[in-house]
């Protein structure tokens, strides 16, 4: 069976999309099976509906508390039972429902540890880096401060603003997350204190039922 993905998106779905495109290849290993979203019309879903892939929402609104918000997001993901979650764009912090029962991929628009959080491109231009880039990461409970998969660089070019930098980014990322996403996927990985291993060591497929992010393995 190919390994399951479960994607999150919150907008336009760009990086959804490069996971469809190559999901299409069978030689990718990997199938995205649900799309879930945090509001409803929004082009993420969209995508996902040409694609034919099922979708859900969970609007934090209709929950009483961020906690039963998570618990029910949990519960919708679960139905699918995915071998992984893709964070693409989810503008939610994941509690400790999901993280507790899914391992969780994100993108991140800098090279963490440097430049967390909602304005990393804006942050790192107002710094004068000569060099940023994008990182492939473990979720855990805090705010881009889990395990790093995998980064790559861009340079700052001469009168770049936070606009230009930040779609030459984009550009990078995508593939950056098709790629990482695809080796999980027919590699597996293993995770020692915040050392990510990409290959033999977890199998592929069985990802679920392995360690999860934040926690130590020997």
């Amino acid at each position: 069976m190919s390994f399951r993905l479960v994607v999150l998106v919150s907008g336009s779905g760009t990086n959804l999309q490069a996971l469809l495109d190559a999901a299409a290849d069978d030689a990718f290993g990997a199938t995205v099976v649900a799309v879930g979203a945090d509001r409803a019309g929004i082009e993420g879903l969209a995508r996902a509906e040409r694609a034919g892939v099922p979708t859900f929402v969970e609007r934090v609104d209709d929950h009483p508390d961020r906690e039963s918000w998570d618990e029910s997001l949990a519960e919708r993901i679960a139905e699918h039972k995915p071998d992984l979650v893709v964070s693409a764009g989810f503008m939610k912090i994941l509690g400790a429902r999901v993280l507790g029962a899914f391992p969780v991929v994100n993108t991140h628009p800098a090279l963490l540890p440097a430049f967390p959080g909602a304005h990393a491109v804006r942050d790192a231009l107002a710094y004068g880096v000569r060099v940023t880039g994008c990182t492939v990461h473990l979720v855990d409970a805090g705010v881009d401060t889990g395990p790093v998969i995998a980064q790559e660089t861009v340079a700052v070019r001469e009168g770049d603003d936070e606009e230009s930098l930040h779609e030459r980014i984009k550009g990078v990322e995508r593939g950056l997350l098709v790629e990482t996403v695809g080796r999980m996927a027919r590699e597996g990985w293993t995770v020692t204190g915040r050392a990510v291993r990409l290959g033999p060591g977890r199998a592929a497929g069985e990802a679920a039922q392995g360690p999860t992010p934040g926690r130590t393995t020997k």
